[in-house]
């Protein structure tokens, strides 16, 4: 018997050292495989009989042992979609099953990867080089809420960015308090330009006139060229450039106690040519000093907001000592139509589409999903895995929070093989079964010679 026992053990362990050369050839074979896991092999002993007086060899088996949970070299891309996770976590993915009208369908099972190397298809939607299209929470466009209820392939639609008509504008600015001779003297104007748009995105210029009527004591113009009126009003409003003026009063000046010097103090509207403004007067809490004006540039009636800063602080336009007006900061909200550029990631998980306005739009949030026991995994094609009952339930959590690794923008995990170490494991293998091999020969020779001793 201790002879075949020895021939089986032997044939076993020849199975086994195959087993691990198989999973040393595949760790080979991946070692430049973007976010592969490798596979290491546990021998397991297997008894027949074994107590204190007899021990009849057993077996051995080779079982895979996955190394799901560390990390590989994370290298820089010139892909600007690459993704990279430093530390725990996975990419969801979903694989495609079909197209119906155009329209890629996907499988409702979960995948997970680590493969980072995403671009956007044909389609416009993020898949690796797998093929394994990337899942993100999608953002409502209005309201910039993240939905983390709903886990979906991202899909760029490379539309247009709609323009949007100003209605805001805020200044910093300023005034000379003691203007050099021949500027800003009283009745002198000041201009300043303002960028604006109407509501088909189209740029127009209108101008803010500064007149010094005294000492913290202003008055300013609002020009707007091209303002058409309204003819089919009942009666018709004729084109004026001029929307009116308002009168702007900085520190004691206003009549409000207390206030700091060359500070905005109140603003009224100039009652010698009130035009379309509606000016906002102090008030309690230091509000906000601003003034509006109305104006048609062929796609209907828009009101624009002039931000002038803070009732009583020294912000927005302000006048202190100097000789000359200073312009120190202009912004509007409007923007004319874009189309579309480009997509990047950002390291909060954020995919951003950008347009060739200046604009840009976040349209989804990827999110990494972790595991109490990655090294459960279900290992399937392309780098991937499926989740199971050992490994525990998926959880989907935004990058950097609750265990979750960080994302590293235009990167990619390579595998985490290393050459030299599996190819110590291959000399090993390699001598552990020539020497199982040795076994069956001479446990053959000696059935052999227990054969020849009947003749």
């Amino acid at each position: 018997m201790s002879l075949f026992g020895a021939m089986n053990t032997a044939i076993s362990g020849l199975n086994a050292q195959s087993n691990s050369f198989g999973n040393i050839a595949d760790n080979v074979a991946n070692c430049q495989t973007t976010g592969y896991k490798r596979v290491d092999t546990a021998f397991v002993d297997y008894l027949t009989t074994s107590n204190a007086t007899v021990n009849n060899s057993g077996a051995v088996i080779a079982r895979p042992q996955y190394v799901n949970n560390v990390q590989g070299t994370i290298t820089q891309t010139d892909n600007p979609l690459g993704l990279a996770i430093a530390g725990q976590g996975f990419f969801a993915v979903s694989q495609q099953t079909g197209e119906v009208n155009g329209t890629p369908t996907f499988n409702p099972q979960q995948y997970y990867t680590r493969a980072g190397d995403f671009q956007l298809d044909e389609n416009g939607y993020l898949a690796n080089t797998a093929g394994q299209f990337l899942n993100g929470w999608p953002v409502d466009q209005r309201t910039g809420v993240v939905n983390q209820n709903m886990l979906a392939p991202i899909h760029v639609t490379q539309t247009v960015y709609n323009p949007v008509a100003t209605d805001m504008v805020t200044i910093s600015a300023n005034l000379p308090a003691t203007p050099a001779a021949g500027t800003a003297v009283v009745g002198a104007p000041i201009a300043s330009a303002i960028d604006v748009y109407d509501a088909l995105g189209t740029l127009h210029t209108v101008t803010m006139n500064w007149v010094r009527n005294a000492a913290d004591d202003w008055t300013v113009q609002v020009n707007a060229p091209g303002d058409m009126g309204d003819p089919l009003a009942a009666p018709p409003v004729p084109a004026d450039p001029d929307r009116g003026a308002a009168d702007v009063k900085f520190g004691p000046a206003s009549g409000f106690a207390g206030l700091q010097a060359g500070a905005i103090g109140d603003i009224q509207v100039n009652l010698a040519n009130p035009g379309n403004i509606t000016a906002h007067p102090n008030a309690p809490g230091n509000t906000a000093a601003t003034l509006d004006f109305t104006v048609n540039f062929g796609s209907g009636w828009q009101t624009i907001t002039l931000d002038l800063g803070t009732y009583g602080q020294p912000d927005g336009v302000t006048q202190f000592a100097g000789t000359e007006y200073n312009l120190r900061g202009l912004a509007q909200n409007g923007v004319p139509p874009g189309a579309f550029a480009s997509v990047t990631t950002q390291a909060n998980g954020n995919i951003v589409v950008n347009y060739d306005n200046g604009q840009a739009r976040v349209i989804a949030k990827v999110p990494i999903t972790t595991f109490n026991a990655p090294d459960k995994l279900q290992r399937q094609d392309g780098q991937s895995f499926t989740a199971t009952l050992e490994s525990g339930t998926p959880l989907a959590e935004a990058a950097g929070t609750n265990g979750a690794g960080n994302l590293v923008t235009e990167s990619i995990e390579s595998s985490n093989v290393d050459i030299a170490t599996e190819f110590s494991k291959l000399i090993v293998a390699q001598r552990a079964y020539t020497a199982n091999t040795r076994m069956v020969t001479t446990a053959d020779d000696m059935l052999q010679q227990t054969i020849d001793m009947k003749r």
